[in-house]
């Protein structure tokens, strides 16, 4: 059993498929490194606009 897991990891690694897989783990890692990084700007720019909306309102209730 050894011997087979052996030999498949080595055809992996002989095999072109190897590489582009590295590629696209890179390419999809990039990709969720900015959305992460978009959602929290975005999420601390609707932060603020709420936080301003509600003391304008609670300011003009009172």
């Amino acid at each position: 059993m050894l011997s087979h897991f052996k030999q498949l990891v080595v055809r992996f690694l002989k095999q072109e498929d190897g590489p582009t897989a590295v590629e696209y783990a890179v390419m999809l890692a990039l990709i969720i490194v900015v959305c992460v990084a978009a959602i929290t700007t975005l999420g601390q720019n609707a932060n603020t606009t709420f936080g301003s909306v509600g003391t304008a309102i609670g300011s003009t209730s009172s």
